[in-house]
């Protein structure tokens, strides 16, 4: 059966429930949701923020995206129980205030489920992105919750290959999303004149790197390649998150220029020479499908990285990009790819051949069609008005444990 998307399908509303920030970096949420907000009111809704007098829920629309950004804002000192009762009732005003009856439920977090899982919404997604119970700090319930997320939900996405293989078998209706690209705003980078002001600078020849500095970084491995090649220059571009900056390898070759914005990192990749994912081998790499593979190939960059599984299969296998696991063997990639796929007809050939059958466009397009199709045979009854709202329920009491 094919669906009219003229004709209505789709619910008037999606609400997403996320434990990433929407300004923090841009990554798969913000790519994927940006173009349901083309035809559909988005609801992005953040883990909490400390603040001062009553609790309420903060609704901002991004002037980019035209999605809806909502924070809500929390007493300090609360229990995890106070904090759900109220999250909770802060969500049923914002869908009573903004009138959200018919929605998609969006789901990132599977710890979102202890203040939404009464609603009554026309379908459940699980984009799975990430493995999150493998992440530093994450609660020891996240795997309970996942499991009951995965029973509730109705369509299950994976943002890689190895992640659909771990959850393979876990629900009736799964599917494989790897990373995506923007080709167009990346290979911006091939032809970029001028230079940031803090890598104009910089010494020839660049590696570089961009993403979220954490857990997953082998910071021990990109400390022995500076040593090894006090000549190379190693560019971190990204923010600090969940280690310590004391605890980076100090070098004067290893440069931290902090976190960019999604329109300057083409500027920055300009001006490399070679790419790199220095990841290390842990429990919160395990399945993950980095995002800067293919955007590193689109800016026309030799890659090397360690041997992440979804960066191995197609990438190494494909040899569009060279792996490597310890300093010696990653400097010996590095020089290789400088001298060999920079000026390499056929590997650039290959990398845009492969980039063109792998877009967010095409990503999200595919996903919609999945949404279409299920959502077509799905009852649904709207949610009555009845729903206990923040005016009616929050007492004195809910604030303590």
């Amino acid at each position: 059966m094919i669906f009219d998307r003229k004709k209505g399908i789709m619910p008037t509303d999606l609400v997403c429930l996320s434990h990433l920030r929407w300004g923090f970096v841009y990554q798969r949420p913000q790519h994927l949701l940006s173009r349901f907000a083309k035809d559909q009111r988005v609801f992005f809704i953040e883990e909490p923020v400390t603040a001062t007098g009553a609790p309420r829920m903060e609704v901002n629309k991004c002037s980019e995206s035209g999605v809806y950004i909502c924070v809500p804002q929390m007493p300090d000192g609360l229990g995890r129980a106070s904090q759900d009762t109220i999250l909770k009732l802060l969500l049923n005003n914002l869908l009573a205030e903004w009138q959200i009856k018919d929605y998609l439920l969006w789901y990132y977090t599977p710890m979102a489920l202890s203040f939404s899982a009464h609603l009554r919404p026309r379908m459940t997604i699980f984009d799975c992105m990430d493995e999150l119970s493998a992440f530093k700090d994450a609660p020891q319930e996240m795997k309970d919750r996942e499991a009951e997320l995965l029973r509730r939900a109705d369509l299950v996405f994976t943002g890689g290959q190895s992640l659909f293989e771990a959850k393979f078998g876990r629900h009736h209706d799964l599917h494989v999303f790897p990373s995506s690209i923007e080709f167009g705003h990346f290979a911006q980078a091939r032809t970029h004149r001028g230079e940031p002001a803090d890598q104009a600078h910089i010494a020839r020849p660049r590696i570089g790197f961009c993403g979220v500095i954490d857990e997953r970084m082998d910071i021990q491995l990109l400390a022995e390649m500076a040593k090894l090649r006090p000549d190379y220059q190693f560019i971190m571009v990204g923010p600090v998150v969940k280690i310590e900056p004391a605890d980076l390898p100090r070098h004067p070759n290893i440069h931290y220029l902090g976190g960019k914005s999604y329109k300057e990192l083409p500027s920055y990749m300009a001006g490399w020479d070679a790419a790199m994912l220095p990841f290390a081998h842990n429990d919160s790499t395990r399945f993950i499908s980095p995002t800067k593979t293919p955007e590193y190939l689109a800016a026309g960059k030799p890659v090397v990285s360690t041997s992440i599984t979804d960066v191995v299969r197609p990438y190494g296998v494909q040899r569009m990009v060279r792996i490597a696991d310890n300093a010696e063997d990653f400097i010996r990639e590095i020089e290789l790819a400088l001298v060999r796929d920079a000026n390499d007809a056929d590997w650039k050939e290959r990398v845009d051949n492969a980039l063109a059958q792998n877009s967010w466009d095409l990503t999200y397009t595919r996903m919609r069609d999945l949404i279409e199709s299920r959502i077509g045979s799905k009852t649904f009854e709207p949610a009555h008005s009845s729903i206990p709202s923040l005016a009616t329920s929050l007492s004195v009491n809910a604030l303590g444990d």
